[in-house]
Parts: structure tokens; C-alpha cells; sequence
């Protein structure tokens, strides 16, 4: 309890220490200027100059009633004295009216000098005990941490000593006080109040050394605040490229400690195809020009995350830290952008399937309009001939001639129409495929007698080759027909007059393999890729020699995924083509098959979308 009694008249004297201090802060604060409101340092810097000199003529009016009740009616000096150190009011009001900071303090060295010369000239000179404070006027100016206020307050301080000493020569000076008792006494006093107010100025520098400092730790904590918390990567480099400091959040982005990236860590990182840009980007910014680049830096796998080690796409603008200069720094900020490349090589590659739509549309309706107009011209002229047989005068021979043509021509025209049907009902899942079990030997055999007469109206050599133990295969018969003849049809299409066509079969394993090679005009390279595709047709289309709508291979591809099975092409432009079909012996519909939208979907290519109300209105029919 003593203990306690002790310790709280401390407390309290303490706490009504603090008061008073802050309220005398909120005060100053008050007159400042509002320009100094605003930072931290030079509002301290104010404070301290407007402070101690409001103290200082507060105490000197405070005195001066005092001082006359000891001394008595005052010299004209001493009321000159007193009212120079009430000056210092008037140093505060013009800070606090213009923010003029250097100004005040080249005021404030102009009426301590003029202070010190009052009364040194009337006390003796140069020995007079005023005279030491003419050290005090630099030191004062030190506050202002201007190097301009500083060598003015020295210079003025030189000078006030120069003329004392030039006055005392020349016997320009009264005489002297001649008691050396009192000299004594005064010269004493005068140096113990330089130092008192020297020390005072010493606190205030030290005070505003500490504030400084202070918040130069508070602007640290802030920036290192903002390099740890960002998601962006800053780093600083030296002209030749080598990381002098990096962020933490490059652990976060490559998934390596910034330990590991300093000096050429960072540069070893950088993909070898785009380190010339890296080290370019740099080496201008040097030179005082700012510089974007984009390369990709290599990131580690980050443990507990399912990220493996890969190259990310890295956006850095970088440029020079100070002036411009051969050996300035860099300073760069480096941003993941790879989801933004992957977005742009998406939009790449959606441009260009747009292009090859818009190229296949055109394609399409070429061939279309070449395929329907051309037998739908031959109804129409033909039948109209017919209508006007009296007129014509027909015999019966033409008559069964143009019939024939109509017929022919007819049932073109149904063979693309269901062509369109087949594909859009494959497309759609509807195709419905019926397994049993077939002799293949015998159906392609029945293929290729279909087509014999075709061959050998067009020059090209029928060669059949099938073993006659094939084993009977569980499939669609009808499906199988339709490969068979799709792949036959198509290799006598474009084979030239001379040249042969082979149809092989054999077993391999647990699947037939149903191989067709022809010597015909071949396909190019950059078409193979898209064999199968619907209503494709390699080549250019204006400049085709064949009919065809370029949905044959299309059906065979569809109807081979149907039966789980494989399709191969080869082909070499001028020397012919193999399509090798491999079906399972023993197919067993499953529920992937059967559900077949999502295996077929891939094989259709956007260009379709513009044929879809074709294909529509055909299945109403």
C-alpha cells in the first residue's frame, strides 16, 4: 500500500506532464503554416524553430518587471536589449504566416547578430562577454538544414567579429567597464548562457535527428510493406543484368527463394530463346529510355500445390533507378501474364478456325452448287425436252434416252441428299448400327464387283486381294458395305486412266484390316490432317477435275469410330494413296458407342454450322 502511494504521485506528475507537452504540440500546430501541416519532418522543423524563441520572449517579458524592480529606472540599452529579445515573436509570426523556413532562420541569424554587436560595442568589443555568442549564430543556422543558411550565419557571425576586433583597434569603442570583479561576473554569466543555449540547440538537433530517422523507418516499413504484400515482382539490377535485390513475391510467382535468384540466378531462369531480349530490355533501360518486355522464366514445383515445373510468360518494364549514366542501376517490375497469353493464343487460334470456316464455307457452297445444279439442269432440260416431244419430234429411242439421263441424274441427286443424311444422322447419335455376324471376304468381294464396270469404264486396274480363310466377323454388314465402297469409289475417282487400284484384307491379331491403295493423284501434306472432315475436299475447289461432295472419307471415318475401330491415311501428290481401316472381329456395341455425339463432335469442324438448315430440312423430308 506504501508502495502504491509511492508510485502514484509519480503517475500523476507524469501524466499532467504529458497534458501540458501536448498541449503546448497543439498549440504550435496551430500556428503553423499549411504547408507544413502535412509532413511529418517539416512540421517538427517548425516546431522547433518557433518553440524555443515564443519560450524564450515570454520569459524575457516575464523578467523585465523583475529586472526593474532590482536595477531601477533601466538604461536606454537595457530597454533596447529587452525589446530585441522579444523579436523572436515576430521570426514566429512571419513562419507561421509564409512557411518561409530558410527565410526565417536568415532572420533569426540578422537579429541574434545585431544583438550580440548592441551589446558587445557598449561592453568592451571583442572581450566583451557578448561577444561569445556570435558562436552561437552558425550553430543556430545549423537547424535549418540548409548548407545557403548556413554559410550566411557564418559569414555574418566572421563579420561581426572583424568589426569588433576592427573597432577595438582603432579605439572607436567606449572605455570599458573597469571593475574586473563585475567583468568577471559578467563574462561568466554571458559564456554559461551561450552553452545553455548552445545545449538547447544541440536537444533540438538531436530531436530532429531522431525524427528523421524515425521516419525514414516508418517510409522502410511502408515500402517493404508494399514489396512483400504485392503480387508483382520488383527487383534491381546492375548494368550488366545481375539481380542486386528481388521482392519476396518472386518465391510466390517461381516458386524458389529470392536467395536463389540474386546475381545471375534471375538470368538463368530466362528461356534460352528469349535471354537476347532479357538482356536487351536491361541494357537500354541503362541507357535512360524505359523498356517493356515479354519473355518466359522457368518456375519450380511448389510443394502441397499440384504445379509442376514449367515456363511462365513474364511481363518486366523496367527503367533506370537514378540519372542517366553508364553505370546506373535498373529497376524492374515483373508480372505473371501467362493466363493473358494463353487468352491471346486462344483468340490465334479461334482467328483462325474463323478463317478456315469462313474458307470452307465457301468451299461447301462451290461444291454444293456445283453438285446440285448440275443434275438438277439436266432434269430440268431433259424433261422439258420431253414435254415437248410433238414439237421436238422425238422417237422413242430419245425419249428412252432423255429418260435415262433424268433418271441418272435423279438419282445423283439422291446420293448426295442421303450422303447429307447419313452425316447429320452420325453427327447427331441417330445412326443406328445393327452387329451380326458376316462373312467380310464375301461382302467385299460383292463391293468390288459393284464397282468393277466403273473401273473399267475409267482405265484403272481392279486388283482384289482377299484370303479365303477370313473369319467370320461380328459387325454391321450394311456399315462395312458402305466403307467398302465409299474407300473403292474414291480410289478409282482419282486414279488416272492406267493406273490400278488394290483392295486387300487381312487379319491381324483380334482385328481386319481392310487396306485400299491406289496410284492416283495423291493428297498433299498440309490436307492429310483434315481428311474426313465433312464436305472437305482436298485441293483447291475451282480448280477440282472430280465430283463429289467430300463427305465419303467423312462417312467411312464416322462409321469406322461407330465399329471402334481406326483409320489411317497415306499419301505422297503424284505417286498415290493407302487408306488402311482396322475393325474389331468381334465388335460389341457399348454404351460409348452407342452414344457416339461425343466421339463423332470432334471430327466436325465449326465450318459446318453454315449447312446445318440444309441437313434440317433434308431430314424433314
Amino acid at each position: 500500500m506504501g508502495a502504491f502511494r509511492r508510485v502514484c504521485p509519480t503517475n500523476n506528475r507524469s501524466a499532467r506532464a504529458v497534458i501540458v507537452l501536448s498541449i503546448i504540440r497543439d498549440c504550435l500546430d496551430a500556428l503553423l503554416h499549411p504547408s507544413a501541416r502535412y509532413d511529418a519532418l517539416t512540421r517538427s522543423r517548425h516546431r522547433a524553430f518557433m518553440g524555443p524563441r515564443l519560450l524564450g520572449s515570454l520569459v524575457a517579458l516575464a523578467a523585465f518587471p523583475i529586472y526593474l524592480a532590482i536595477r531601477g529606472a533601466p538604461t536606454a540599452l537595457e530597454v533596447a536589449a529587452f525589446a530585441w529579445l522579444i523579436a523572436p515573436i515576430l521570426l514566429s509570426w512571419f513562419l507561421s504566416r509564409t512557411g518561409r523556413y530558410e527565410g526565417a532562420h536568415i532572420l533569426s541569424a540578422l537579429a541574434l547578430a545585431s544583438l550580440v554587436m548592441m551589446v558587445a560595442i557598449t561592453t568592451g568589443g571583442i572581450e566583451s562577454f557578448a561577444a561569445v555568442w556570435l558562436i552561437v549564430v552558425p550553430l543556430e543556422a545549423a537547424l535549418s538544414a540548409s548548407r545557403r543558411v548556413v554559410a550566411f550565419a557564418s559569414a555574418l557571425a566572421l563579420s561581426c567579429a572583424a568589426l569588433l576586433i576592427a573597432l577595438g583597434h582603432f579605439h572607436f569603442l567606449p572605455v570599458p567597464e573597469s571593475n574586473a570583479a563585475l567583468r568577471g561576473v559578467l563574462m561568466g554569466a554571458g559564456v554559461a548562457c551561450a552553452t545553455l543555449y548552445a545545449a538547447g540547440l544541440a536537444v533540438s538537433a538531436e530531436s530532429l535527428a531522431r525524427t528523421s530517422v524515425a521516419l525514414l523507418y516508418l517510409e522502410e516499413d511502408r515500402y517493404r510493406l508494399l514489396a512483400r504484400n504485392m503480387s508483382d515482382v520488383i527487383s534491381r539490377h546492375n548494368r550488366n543484368g545481375a539481380v542486386e535485390f528481388i521482392s519476396p513475391a518472386a518465391e510466390a510467382m517461381l516458386g524458389t527463394p529470392g536467395a536463389r535468384l540474386t546475381g545471375q540466378g534471375l538470368f538463368d531462369r530466362v528461356h534460352v530463346v528469349d535471354r537476347p531480349a532479357y538482356l536487351t530490355a536491361l541494357s537500354d533501360a541503362a541507357r535512360g529510355s524505359e523498356q517493356r518486355v515479354e519473355f518466359r522464366l522457368r518456375r519450380d514445383a511448389v510443394r502441397g500445390q499440384n504445379i509442376s515445373a514449367d515456363f511462365i510468360w513474364v511481363e518486366m518494364r523496367c527503367r533506370p533507378l537514378e540519372q542517366v549514366s553508364p553505370e546506373a542501376d535498373v529497376v524492374a517490375v515483373m508480372r505473371d501474364v501467362t493466363d493473358r497469353k494463353v487468352q491471346e493464343q486462344a483468340l490465334e487460334l479461334a482467328r483462325t478456325a474463323a478463317e478456315q470456316a469462313d474458307a470452307s464455307k465457301t468451299r461447301f457452297l462451290a461444291t454444293m452448287s456445283h453438285e446440285l445444279r448440275t443434275p438438277l439442269n439436266a432434269i430440268i432440260g431433259f424433261s422439258e425436252m420431253i414435254v415437248h416431244e410433238e414439237a421436238m419430234m422425238l422417237d422413242a429411242a430419245r425419249r428412252k434416252e432423255y429418260a435415262q439421263l433424268i433418271n441418272d441424274s435423279g438419282q445423283h441427286l439422291l446420293s448426295v441428299v442421303n450422303g447429307i443424311l447419313d452425316i447429320s444422322k452420325m453427327e447427331t447419335g441417330n445412326f443406328e448400327i445393327s452387329p451380326e455376324p458376316f462373312a467380310p471376304r464375301a461382302a467385299l468381294l460383292h463391293c468390288c464387283n459393284l464397282l468393277a464396270l466403273k473401273a473399267r469404264d475409267n482405265g484403272v486396274d481392279l486388283i482384289t486381294r482377299a484370303a479365303e480363310d477370313l473369319p467370320v466377323m461380328n459387325g454391321d454388314p450394311r456399315a462395312f458395305k458402305q466403307i467398302a465402297l465409299n474407300l473403292v469409289a474414291n480410289a478409282i475417282k482419282f486414279t488416272e486412266r492406267g493406273g490400278s487400284v488394290t483392295v486387300s484384307a487381312a487379319v491381324e491379331g483380334a482385328r481386319l484390316m481392310l487396306c485400299v491403295t491406289d496410284t492416283g493423284v495423291g493428297i498433299a501434306a498440309e490436307d492429310l490432317s483434315r481428311i474426313g472432315d465433312p464436305f472437305f475436299q482436298a485441293g483447291k475447289t475451282y480448280q477440282r477435275k472430280h465430283e463429289g461432295t467430300g463427305l465419303g472419307l467423312s462417312i467411312v471415318k464416322s462409321l469406322v469410330g461407330l465399329h471402334d475401330g481406326e483409320m489411317n491415311v497415306q499419301s505422297t501428290v503424284g505417286e498415290g494413296t493407302t487408306v488402311t481401316v482396322a475393325l474389331p472381329l468381334d465388335f460389341a456395341p457399348s454404351l460409348t458407342t452407342s452414344n457416339n455425339v461425343a466421339t463423332l463432335k470432334p471430327a466436325l469442324r465449326p465450318e459446318q454450322d453454315q449447312v446445318h438448315q440444309v441437313k434440317k430440312r433434308a431430314q424433314a423430308y
